[in-house]
């Protein structure tokens, strides 16, 4: 062995030394957000409990009155009263384990689990307990609210939202929101949907609020209904079903196809080639205010040459007004079935 292969194995040797050091430690596990402690989680001593230690949540009800009475409202206070939930839901001590020695310890908060003090993952642990059997919540840990420390119980009230709140924000609210209060109420959210999602993604006010918008300010729409805030495989969580645009097609069914000619940028970057998803300035809600302009910067002589797009023809003289909006013609864009210019 050279020198200077002992020389890279002994700094390979003394790298890897550290870094099994650094793992055992639990940097890598802090690095990576607030670790986990299996042993204080509510799932396992709750799992571990006996039956004989659950005193009801009436008992509760005697020193938490308020929580109790919103609570008494919501689904999961109702889950006894479902057959396949019978024997598993012990309502207030379903999540907070069971309260025996807590009450016969004068409330004593270290005979309970008390989620105060929890970081937003073990305080998710809890819910994904009963939650990740279901399709929407199964990615929760792949997500970016997960990553960026984002847990349930920052958008959903545990203990249930009290009937009369009403959705508040310093976003322009529809009138249709306001006349609903109760779409605060769906899902035991906070807030009302579009609010609640954008006191975190402050951006989105004022796209929502250009000459051409989906309409979620309005409460004709919710950021859920192309939004997985539970998270997913694609670029912003956006739902799939058989597509990466599976949530625009869901509404605009017309531009799905398959058609016998496909326009090559919606089959490889998608809708958002063309159009703004939340607003834009421009008619349709396009990127660019001039159809033309949007149109060029795929067909034009450059990229004839460089990536295979068709130029302009030479006959569409650009000077000439009936040449300037390619749709009058063109009008197919989306896909054709007849004609592999789009033509009508």
């Amino acid at each position: 062995m050279t020198s200077n292969n002992k020389i890279k194995f002994l700094f390979f040797s003394v790298f890897t030394i550290a870094l099994i050091g650094w793992i055992a430690s639990g940097s890598v596990s802090k690095a990576l957000g607030d670790p986990i402690d299996p042993e204080s989680s509510a799932p396992s001593m709750i799992e571990n409990a006996n039956p004989d230690d659950y005193v009801g949540s009436e008992t509760c009800k005697a020193c938490h009155e308020d929580q109790f009475k919103r609570f008494s409202s919501t689904k999961h206070a109702k889950l006894q009263e479902v057959a396949s939930w019978k024997d598993k839901a012990q309502g207030c001590e379903s999540c907070h384990g069971p309260g025996k020695a807590h009450v016969e310890n004068a409330g004593d908060k270290t005979k309970i689990v008390t989620f105060v003090g929890k970081n937003s993952k073990e305080i998710s642990e809890t819910c994904l307990g009963c939650h990740a059997g279901k399709e929407s919540h199964n990615n929760f840990r792949r997500g970016e609210h997960w990553r960026n420390d984002v847990g349930c119980t920052d958008c959903h009230s545990s203990h249930g939202t009290l009937k009369d709140s009403k959705p508040s924000s310093t976003a322009l609210i529809g009138e249709t929101t306001n006349q609903n209060p109760g779409i605060a109420n769906v899902a035991m959210l906070k807030q009302g949907e579009p609010q609640l999602c954008m006191s975190c993604h402050t951006e989105t006010k004022s796209q929502f609020t250009k000459p051409f918008h989906h309409k979620v300010l309005e409460g004709a729409m919710k950021c859920s209904d192309c939004h997985n805030a539970h998270g997913g495989f694609e670029q912003k969580q956006t739902k799939l079903a058989v597509g990466a645009d599976a949530a625009c097609i869901k509404c605009h069914g017309d531009k799905q196809g398959p058609f016998a000619f496909e326009h090559a940028p919606l089959k490889t970057e998608g809708c958002s080639a063309c159009h703004t998803p939340h607003g834009s300035a421009n008619p349709k809600m396009l990127t660019r205010n001039s159809v033309r302009q949007l149109c060029m910067e795929c067909h034009s002589a450059i990229s004839a040459d460089s990536d295979g797009a068709p130029g302009v023809p030479s006959f569409h003289n650009q000077t000439q007004v009936r040449y300037l909006n390619c749709t009058i013609c063109h009008i197919k864009t989306h896909g054709s079935n007849a004609s592999n210019r789009f033509l009508r």
